[in-house]
């Protein structure tokens, strides 16, 4: 559990508020899922959203495939960040890939984002991970700015590659 006092400028208003970051639970799911929706639409990929309540319990919860951590701001929930371990074979220890991290658009510039982000960055200290990384729709210049701010440097040498659907069936005919 990570809980942090919050203090922000709300219009000319300074408004304080219990932040609480919290790791997921089962009864959690629909939660997970609304914030996973709200970055679709966010993104423009609403279309491409299928996830159910049923399948975060069975990858998150059953699986252990994924995490989540929540924000929650005076006990509603108003932030989120999926994230999974993976590994470096040239440095010989897991690193962390976040996924999505989404805070809702009203709570947005009062530090929440930031705290999740550094929560996650505490858990890849506690686990001695070697790196935290993650992808940013080129468009989304404020993440970006965000991310730079944060000291985190673009992967301009690489380049990501994806088969989905029904192209993995077809690689494994070609």
């Amino acid at each position: 559990m990570f809980c942090n006092f919050a203090v922000f400028l709300f219009g000319d208003v300074l408004m304080s508020c219990d932040l609480n970051i919290r790791f997921a639970k089962r009864e959690d799911a629909g939660i997970v899922l609304e914030f996973i929706k709200k970055i679709a639409e966010y993104e423009k990929m609403s279309d491409q959203v299928v996830n159910t309540e049923q399948m975060i319990q069975q990858v998150v919860f059953d699986n252990h495939a994924a995490e989540v951590i929540l924000a929650e701001v005076e006990g509603k929930p108003v932030g989120f960040a999926l994230f999974f371990q993976n590994y470096s074979t040239f440095v010989g220890k897991s690193g962390i890939y976040l996924e999505d991290l989404f805070v809702d658009p009203d709570m947005r510039g009062k530090g929440i984002g930031k705290a999740l982000i550094q929560k996650i960055f505490a858990i890849a200290l506690e686990r001695n991970c070697s790196r935290v990384e993650w992808c940013c729709l080129d468009w989304n210049t404020p993440s970006i700015d965000f991310y730079k701010y944060l000291g985190a440097k673009p992967m301009s040498e690489w380049t990501t590659y994806r088969l989905a659907g029904a192209d993995i069936k077809s690689a494994l005919e070609k």
